[in-house]
């Protein structure tokens, strides 16, 4: 397996509050550049599922952080991976917002009442024909979560500081079944977020950054 850093555009910090995140997130999406691995084209006549995550960003003390899950190992899909919650679209749901929030709900115990929604990322396509519309959430603590264990085996926390560091990212590759396949990684204390959970980071860096 091979990996290198991924250039990113630096962009000015700025400070990162409620306000400031919402008016970026607000501006049109940067143009994807030709190294993105966050942009994925499904093949022609793939049948689309739409899904929506939420990507909880929690105030502490002035210090944001991105809250994760841990999938439980037993999970047919991705399991033990690291991920926002979410799922598919209902026929219930009004809105991509409103899949993000039922599904905190369900899965962790968030209460839509203790998030604010920001915006929105682009949507992030899987292969296997998902399509993911990353809805952004700020959270004031304090917080009483409530994991559902078939789902939820962890909750954690990060400094999105530490997404917003160009060095962080990684382009992975290895072979399978005889064919080159790509992905980004960003390790984490021990922790390996990869997959379309990095994409979302990345799109989200770019976002901030530009």
């Amino acid at each position: 397996m091979a990996h290198r850093q991924l250039t990113l555009t630096h962009g000015r910090i700025f400070p990162l509050t409620r306000e400031t995140i919402a008016a970026r997130l607000a501006a049109p999406a940067p143009a994807p550049e030709a190294h993105d691995l966050h942009i994925i084209a499904l093949k022609e006549g793939t049948p689309v599922t739409e899904a929506a995550v939420l990507v909880p960003l929690v105030n502490r003390d002035g210090r944001v952080q991105v809250l994760f899950t841990q999938r439980t190992v037993h999970l047919d899909d991705h399991a033990g991976q690291i991920s926002f919650p979410g799922g598919r679209v209902e026929a219930g749901d009004a809105s991509r917002e409103e899949t993000a929030l039922r599904e905190a709900g369900e899965e962790i115990g968030l209460e839509r009442g203790e998030v604010a929604l920001l915006g929105r990322l682009p949507d992030y396509d899987m292969p296997s024909g998902f399509r993911i519309t990353p809805v952004v959430g700020w959270i004031e603590p304090p917080l009483a979560l409530r994991p559902d264990p078939l789902e939820v085996a962890d909750i954690f926390e990060a400094p999105l500081e530490h997404f917003l560091d160009a060095r962080n990212y990684q382009r992975r590759e290895y072979r399978f079944r005889g064919r080159h396949r790509h992905y980004m990684a960003i390790p984490f204390e021990g922790r390996y977020i990869w997959g379309a959970t990095a994409g979302m980071l990345f799109a989200l860096c770019r976002a901030l950054r530009n």
